[in-house]
């Protein structure tokens, strides 16, 4: 294979990509509604009214032979449980991060992310880039670096984000189940815990948040689809996609929510964010164009192959 060329990417699942970065940039809006929820009665209120769902489109795609077979794959139920327990994790970061004013640093980890996706691409599924992808890849580092360095004491968070995120959409490639399989199993595992949250939290004296008015107990209800919906386009996306490209797809949702930031949050822009931003979206912007100069050279060499094949 020749270093400058790369797999065209399956229109479909780059659509799912972009749909799933949508839902998680505007994550920062809807968690307004349910600030005054606990984070981790939050999480696990989310995966109590994330299962259903899953569970209902299971049974109307006709998909339970599937789950049959896969809780019968003991290495498929292993890697499962991993993922879970990863997005949990990941959840309640992102929430806790967001409910206590660490949007920056919530905000900084999913641009780390990318870079991550990337490196692991590379390390564990052999992926590999063209010499445009590797100059991409130089400036997002380097916008990245600046952006990390002006929160060294809040980099753990950021980090742990990357980290979790990272490994759970490798290990979801790697699972012999569809995405709308994968997110119901990986539910009903976190299922028990979830349950016992849930009870503790009932019965505490402040009691359950689900009984502090039917406007808050919508929100929290709607975080089974702000849940469901994203990790199911993503998941798609992850076995479809390779993962450098899903990496650099990541730069969106960081990116609605810095635009949110300025907008609805009011926060102040530095000039060394503003130099870091700059950084990072000329590599998405060259990332586009090694992605559209390829798509044309693939065209024009499979428009001379059909010329040839006809003067055959």
């Amino acid at each position: 294979m020749n270093s400058d060329t790369a797999p065209a990417p399956d229109r479909a699942a780059l659509l799912s990509a972009l749909g799933a970065h949508a839902f998680w940039g505007s994550m920062p809006l809807y968690l307004l509604l349910v600030r005054h929820v606990p984070p981790v009665e939050f999480v696990a209120l989310r995966i109590l009214f994330t299962l259903p769902l899953c569970l209902a489109a299971v049974i109307w795609r006709g998909s339970l032979p599937e789950v049959r077979a896969v809780l019968k794959d003991g290495r498929a139920m292993l890697t499962l449980l991993t993922t879970a327990v990863l997005v949990g994790v990941n959840w309640l970061l992102y929430v806790w991060a967001i409910q206590t004013g660490h949007v920056y640093a919530a905000s900084i980890g999913y641009y780390i992310l990318p870079l991550i996706m990337l490196l692991l691409g590379l390390a564990i599924l052999g992926e590999r880039l063209t010499r445009r992808q590797w100059a991409a890849t130089a400036l997002a580092g380097c916008g990245v670096a600046a952006l990390a360095a002006g929160a060294l004491t809040t980099l753990w968070v950021s980090l742990a984000l990357a980290v979790t995120f990272a490994i759970y959409g490798l290990l979801r490639k790697t699972v012999a189940a569809s995405a709308l399989v994968g997110l119901m199993l990986e539910s009903l595992i976190l299922l028990p815990i979830a349950l016992g949250i849930v009870a503790w939290y009932a019965a505490s004296p402040a009691g359950p948040s689900m009984a502090q008015g039917w406007d808050t107990a919508l929100a929290i209800a709607w975080g089974g689809p702000m849940t469901a919906i994203p990790l199911l386009l993503f998941a798609v996306a992850a076995r479809r996609l390779p993962y450098s490209l899903m990496g650099f797809l990541q730069f969106i949702s960081p990116t609605i929510v810095f635009v949110l930031g300025l907008t609805i949050f009011n926060e102040e822009l530095h000039p060394a964010q503003l130099a870091a931003f700059g950084l990072i979206w000329a590599a998405v912007a060259l990332f586009v164009i090694d992605q559209l100069r390829e798509r044309a050279v693939r065209r024009a060499d499979a428009s001379r192959a059909a010329a040839l094949h006809e003067m055959e």
